[in-house]
Formats: structure tokens, C-alpha cells, sequence
């Protein structure tokens, strides 16, 4: 019987060639030749098969009834039976990483724990945080940037696909330093059409405008110093066009939360961008192409509009403000380990936006009585190089800056301009650890006060899951 049993396990051979040499049996007949198996074998060979598929379809059935239980039990408010840590018959996905970052700036700059740009060095020390004593250094250390998400994603069903993503990090504001607030960083449901190239988003992510980032250490991936867009609730559409084999035509337009500014003498209702009654719109159109080698270019012209009310007096007096930009964005793989890219802008009203080195309106007053409402109009761009080579190291060098319209602003400690230089590099010590090294030159100029000038050294330990 033994014999047989061992037979019938390497019968599957014998079914492509016609014959085969059996393996040694544990008798005296182990070196027996054998050239064809009997029937009585291949009805055994038959039976095992089907009895192995039978016993492997009863477990997928125990499996399915198992989550359907599950599944009825969350929907009646119970919780999963002991051992089930994941409530769902989705896949979820949790990913993110632990940051610590720390850095050292030979002045002073806001918001310390990561820059957006330096304090007048004046000397003069202001409720507003606007000026700073020169060469007044500062050291900080943070682990805020530390992330979390999950992405989930449901089978695809038939034509459709749908995923989601929630991720937070830990810079929300109002807290201790060693008390930090969560802050949600996106939040939204994706339905895609694939064989169509079709999708649409709804809820919290990256605006549609500039979609690059610069490879940074500094939290702030030079925003507010010629790097725009930011994230908002919005509702998408994306559509892909083939232009023939190799090129891609991509256009998008979006539906968002415009979010404007606060009060003014408590006459606004809260949110200006709300007042206005109306969303904000944004759209972009990119052309994706190969160059040599087939690695692919992508060039994309992007921008928005965004209605503002403001509320002047307890009349109901209001001024009507707008927001946009007109944008341009640029990446280019060079080889396999050198990639350029860069971004361009040109705009308005742009502080929701993270331009305007933070600034969006002139506001002109007349005791407590707001007399003239303006928009500050803003330009800037950056440009950076990424370096891949093969091994553990990687090498980022880039360069940013903004300027606003001197014109459009009259107060003396109002910030003008504000650039950088930076380069870092990155260590993989594991696959999941690295840390990385950054030094950037820092100058913020202003209306009619001194200037501010800052050298920021960062180091940052990362473990990624």
C-alpha cells in the first residue's frame, strides 16, 4: 500500500511524458524499475487529487462564511470574535514612518520647528514674533512629523476600482511640544475607471495646481518661498488620454473648499472663502512623453480661482476679493539615477495657498474702521536635482524663491521676498531606516526693516513601515 501511495504522488509526471521511474520505496523492492503505472494507481493518483481539491474548497467556504458572520455582527454593533484586530472584508493597508528631526539655525526663523522663513534681524522684539535680535540662534528637535495612514482598497468590481486614504501627521496646532495634536493630512474615497482612464476623488488631499514637491529634510518643502499648493477638500475628475503610443494627455479639474480669512473688527462671518458662497475651481493639463531611453517627461500647466467676501462693518458693507494663480510644472527623468524637476507660479491672494511668503491681503484702516481691502500679488518658483545612484546614498540639490509686489503693501516689517539654497543627503542604513543630512541658506527681506539671514543645519532618523 505504501508503494502504491508513492506512486500515485508523482503520477502528475507520468500524465505529460507517458512513463517514469518511480522513487525508492522504503522495501526490498526499492530499486525495482517500473515503467508503467497500473490502473489501480492512477485510480488512486485520481482519488487523492480530488479529495485534496475538495478539502481545499471546504476551507475557503469556512472562510467566507466566518468574515460573512463577522460582517453581520460590526453591522449590528458587535465586535469581531477574539483574535480579529481588522473589522473589515477590505484590505487595509497601514503605512507611514517615525521621524525625529533636529535642527540648528544661526537665527532666528518661523516656525522654528521647521523654516518658512527668518525674522527680521532688527533687534526689536514684537508680540507678532516680527523681529529678532541678530544672530539670535535657536536649536529645535521634533518628532511632529511622524505619520500614519491607511489605504484601503476593495476588489475590483468588474469595470470599477475603489480605494481610500486617511493619513495624519502630528503638527496640528495648539498644543505642547511634547503634547502634539493629531492633523489630518488627506482623507478621501477614489472610484477609477481603468480601462477608461477615468476617475474621481472626493474628499481631502493635494490641490490639482503645482503638484511636485522638492526632496527636503525641513518639514516645509519650501512653502511660502516660491513652492504653492497645499491640501483641501475637493471633488476631482481626472481624465487620461492616449496621443498615440508613447505620448499621454491628462486633464484635470476640481470643485474645493475655498478657504479664505479671518474676521475683520468681528464683522465677518469666520471664513471668507465660506461668505463668498461660492467653491473655489481648479484645473490642470499635462503631456507625458518619452525621451531618450523611453523614460518619460511630463510638462503640465495648471491654476485656480477663488471667490472671497468680506464683511467691513456691522452695515453689511463687503468687498469682493478673488485668489489665483497661473502655474507651470516641469519633471525629467535625465537617466536612470538623475531626475530634474521644477515648478513655476504667478498670482494673487495666495496664503491659503502657502505663497505670498504667507501673506494674502492689505487691509488699510482708519481707527477701527476698515477702509480698503487688496490683494497682494506674488511670483516664484523652484528647481531641484535628485540623485539616485546605485548603493545607500541619495543626494537632493535644489534652489527657491518668491517675491511679492512692493506696490501692493505698505507696512514696514511686511515680508518682500524670501529664498533658499539647500542640498541634503539620505543614508538607507536598512531597508525601513535611514537618516539624512540637510544644510540651506535662508534670506527673507522686508518693506523698510532689516533683513533677515539664517544657515539651517537638520539632521533626521526615519523608520518607515
Amino acid at each position: 500500500m505504501r508503494r502504491t501511495t508513492i506512486r500515485a504522488a508523482v503520477a502528475a509526471a507520468w500524465l505529460v511524458c507517458g512513463q517514469i521511474a518511480l522513487c525508492p520505496a522504503a522495501d526490498n523492492d526499492a530499486d525495482k524499475p517500473v515503467d508503467r503505472l497500473t490502473p489501480e494507481e492512477i485510480k488512486a493518483f485520481r482519488q487523492y487529487m480530488a479529495e485534496k481539491a475538495a478539502a481545499a474548497e471546504k476551507a475557503r467556504q469556512a472562510d467566507r462564511a466566518e468574515r460573512a458572520d463577522i460582517i453581520k455582527g460590526i453591522a449590528r454593533g458587535q465586535g469581531p470574535a477574539k483574535g480579529y484586530s481588522v473589522w473589515s472584508n477590505l484590505e487595509i493597508e497601514i503605512y507611514g514612518y517615525i521621524k525625529l528631526d533636529g535642527s540648528y539655525d544661526t537665527s532666528r526663523t518661523n516656525a522654528g520647528n521647521f523654516a518658512r522663513w527668518v525674522l527680521s534681524e532688527n533687534g526689536a522684539t514684537t508680540a507678532a514674533g516680527t523681529g529678532a535680535a541678530r544672530d539670535d540662534d535657536q536649536f529645535n528637535m521634533t518628532a511632529n512629523q511622524t505619520r500614519l495612514g491607511l489605504k484601503i482598497t476593495n476588489p475590483r468590481d468588474g469595470a470599477i476600482k475603489t480605494r481610500g486614504q486617511v493619513e495624519v501627521d502630528f503638527f496640528g496646532a495648539g498644543a505642547a511640544e511634547n503634547r502634539p495634536q493629531p492633523m489630518m493630512r488627506h482623507a478621501y474615497i477614489a472610484i477609477e475607471w481603468p480601462e477608461q482612464k477615468f476617475s474621481i476623488i472626493a474628499g481631502q488631499t493635494w490641490d490639482v495646481i503645482s503638484p511636485l514637491n522638492p526632496s527636503t529634510v525641513n518639514y516645509a518643502v519650501q512653502w511660502w518661498a516660491g513652492n504653492i499648493g497645499y491640501r483641501r477638500p475637493q471633488i476631482r475628475l481626472t481624465q487620461a488620454v492616449d496621443l498615440d503610443d508613447a505620448r499621454t494627455l491628462t486633464v484635470q479639474a476640481a470643485v474645493v473648499r475655498a478657504i479664505g480669512h479671518g474676521t475683520f473688527g468681528g464683522f465677518d462671518p469666520g471664513d471668507t472663502g465660506e461668505d463668498a458662497g461660492f467653491p473655489g475651481v481648479q484645473g490642470r493639463v499635462a503631456v507625458t512623453c518619452p525621451l531618450v531611453d523611453g523614460r518619460k517627461a511630463t510638462v503640465g500647466l495648471s491654476g485656480h480661482f477663488q471667490p472671497e467676501e468680506y464683511d467691513t462693518n456691522a452695515s453689511g458693507r463687503n468687498d469682493d476679493l478673488c485668489s489665483w494663480s497661473a502655474n507651470v510644472d516641469v519633471k525629467v527623468p535625465v537617466n536612470d539615477w538623475l531626475t530634474l524637476q521644477g515648478e513655476g507660479f504667478l498670482g494673487q491672494n495666495l496664503d491659503a495657498f502657502l505663497g505670498g511668503i504667507g501673506q494674502g491681503i492689505e487691509v488699510t484702516t482708519v481707527g477701527a474702521l476698515v477702509t480698503q481691502i487688496s490683494e497682494i500679488r506674488s511670483m516664484g518658483g523652484w528647481v531641484a536635482a535628485a540623485a539616485r545612484p546605485e548603493g545607500p546614498w541619495a543626494f537632493n540639490l535644489g534652489a527657491s524663491g518668491e517675491m511679492i509686489d512692493e506696490d501692493d503693501v505698505a507696512v514696514a516689517t511686511t515680508r518682500t521676498s524670501n529664498s533658499t539654497v539647500f542640498v541634503n543627503t539620505v543614508y538607507q542604513i536598512t531597508d525601513s531606516a535611514s537618516v539624512a543630512a540637510e544644510i540651506a541658506n535662508w534670506y527673507t527681506q522686508y518693506k523698510r526693516t532689516d533683513s533677515g539671514h539664517s544657515v539651517r543645519f537638520q539632521v533626521a532618523f526615519k523608520y518607515d513601515f
